[in-house]
């Protein structure tokens, strides 16, 4: 599903990764974080994407936001499990979005 966003200028911190092989608890985890960033204050929506690359994009208000949610205890929790357990690599990128624009079929 494609994240409704406000009028620009907002962010989005773009996470893009490769995985190890298994589970490992990761779906778990995942489930836990969705739910929490959805009350983090400043989150917008996510989208997501996995194959043999995974990429999720999460859109916020401001940095601070992101900053805060950084610095949230069970995300870190999550961020260590994943440099230790559940990720090859990765890398994060955060951008200003200062345009966007779509099309919607209601069909």
């Amino acid at each position: 599903m494609i994240a409704q966003t406000p009028k620009p200028p907002y962010y989005a911190v773009i996470f893009t990764s490769e995985r190890t092989d298994g589970d490992n608890g990761y779906l778990e985890m995942a489930e836990e974080m969705e739910k929490l960033v959805s009350r983090q204050q400043g989150f917008l929506g996510f989208e997501s994407a996995r194959e043999s690359l995974g990429i999720t994009v999460s859109y916020w208000e401001n940095l601070e936001s992101i900053r805060q949610w950084k610095e949230n205890a069970e995300h870190t929790e999550a961020r260590e499990k994943g440099r230790n357990i559940w990720y090859k690599s990765f890398k994060v990128r955060i951008a200003k979005v200062e345009r966007d624009y779509g099309f919607e079929n209601d069909e």
